[in-house]
């Protein structure tokens, strides 16, 4: 039962993922487009938690806040750079 929970799970998460890479191609703004990409982040660390507890190993917990770590810093210097056209000041 909580397989098929997951499987379920893993389904919706991996159609979210399409779905913001869809935004992401086809965003008519910028701002669009960062947002896409800030849940298509949080998506994918979601994907690889839900398929590590399916196979039961700690690792991928380690690898999605990775993603998560990485996605967040991304956003914010994209943010930074619509606000100010400079990264590095």
């Amino acid at each position: 039962m909580l397989n098929l929970v997951l499987l379920t799970t893993m389904t919706l998460v991996g159609i979210a993922l399409l779905l913001n890479v869809w935004r992401l191609l086809r965003g008519p703004d910028a701002t669009d487009r960062i947002i896409a990409l800030d849940t298509l982040y949080i998506n994918a660390a979601a994907l690889i938690v839900l398929y590590g507890i399916i196979i039961g190993r700690p690792d991928f917990f380690e690898a999605a806040l990775l993603i998560a770590l990485l996605g967040f810093v991304s956003t914010m210097a994209l943010a930074k750079f619509l606000l100010r056209g400079d990264i590095i000041e």
